[in-house]
């Protein structure tokens, strides 16, 4: 443990020292000026400092407060050696931070005990503190691990959902990454991005409940064969619903409410502007871009300039104009993602 003894008396800093050291594992550091010793506190940390109270310059009373201001001496026992047994004063000192005090002249045995004592206390402090940091990065790691296994669970999800419709998963890799694009063009947090990027890859998971004849229909549906893949959106959210997960309730909310138009003509809930869900939103451009750039069995792929036009014309009627805008300005790296394999994800499954 590190001591440091702050005062402008020689012979006081000697007698002080020359007791202190005989404490088995202690080290110790004189200092007789008080503005050199708090530069020496920002370079070095002690477990114990002993300050006299009338010093030049700096008083103890001034050096503790300045002292307390720095954040590895928050808790660092100070004790102040003082010959003034006023009331006011004491009161002065510890409203500054002192810990202890220890009255002139001392009984080295006195002081010999408050040293230790107050050492033990450091120690307990300083491993309580490694504790708690032990167990802070444990439970990162913890939580990173469940947060790398919710992510896998997801992408494997969206992959059977995407073989069920046909796909390989390409489109919920190229919508989730667009999503995030958006996501952030329109100002939102990296964490909501992040979990913006998670949730799309389900925003068609009701799809498993809608049968094959329909789902893989190679031409026009009929007007009852439209309302029944419309329920898609109803039975995704059912199954997502109820969740604690962050993560599946924005899937929840997305899977619920990607078809809604910001004109208010889209379903299931004919919901308009800002009444649909921003992540809705974000990802009801995504979904449409990519599914207009991808071949279906009832189209043709279009190319990607046209797909861009079409979104750009919708703004203000299907799609929120916020968002079309974020499209727009980040249209250089949508470009990128369309160009490419699709990142590791779903794709590295």
């Amino acid at each position: 443990m590190r001591v440091l003894i702050v005062d402008d008396s020689r012979s006081s800093l000697a007698l002080i020292g020359s007791l202190v050291e005989r404490i088995d594992g202690v080290q110790v550091q004189t200092c007789l000026d008080p503005v050199v010793a708090t530069d020496l506190c920002k370079r070095q940390q002690f477990d114990l400092l002993l300050v006299d109270h009338v010093m030049p310059g700096m008083d103890g009373v001034e050096f503790t407060s300045i002292l307390r201001e720095q954040e590895g001496y928050r808790l660092v026992p100070v004790v102040m050696v003082t010959s003034d047994m006023d009331r006011h004063t004491r009161i002065e000192a510890i409203r500054a931070g002192a810990t202890d005090f220890v009255n002139k002249p001392f009984d080295p045995t006195e002081l010999e005990a408050r040293v230790i004592n107050l050492l033990r206390l450091r120690a307990a402090q300083v491993e309580l503190a490694d504790r708690a940091n032990w167990l802070s990065r444990e439970v990162e790691l913890a939580t990173a691990h469940l947060l790398a296994r919710e992510e896998e669970i997801i992408w494997r999800l969206a992959r059977a959902i995407e073989y069920r419709d046909g796909d390989t998963g390409e489109h919920v890799s190229r919508v989730a990454q667009i999503s995030q694009l958006i996501a952030e063009g329109i100002g939102l947090s990296p964490q909501r991005c992040r979990t913006i990027y998670l949730a799309a890859p389900l925003h068609d998971i009701g799809k498993i409940g809608i049968a094959d004849a329909i789902l893989s229909k190679p031409g026009k549906l009929t007007d009852d064969e439209f309302k029944t893949m419309r329920e898609h959106v109803t039975i995704g959210a059912r199954i997502l619903e109820g969740a604690s997960s962050d993560l599946i309730r924005t899937a929840e909310l997305i899977a619920q409410s990607h078809h809604e138009r910001w004109d208010g003509t889209g379903y299931p809930d004919r919901l308009s502007g800002a009444d649909i869900p921003v992540e809705a939103r974000v990802v009801a451009i995504a979904d449409v871009f990519d599914a207009l750039c991808s071949e279906r069995p009832y189209k043709p792929a279009w190319p990607i300039e046209k797909a861009f036009a079409e979104i750009v014309a919708s703004s203000g009627t299907h799609f929120d104009p916020a968002c079309v805008d974020a499209f727009r300005a980040k249209w250089g790296e949508i470009e990128q993602v369309m160009q490419v394999d699709p990142e590791p994800g779903i794709a590295a499954l």
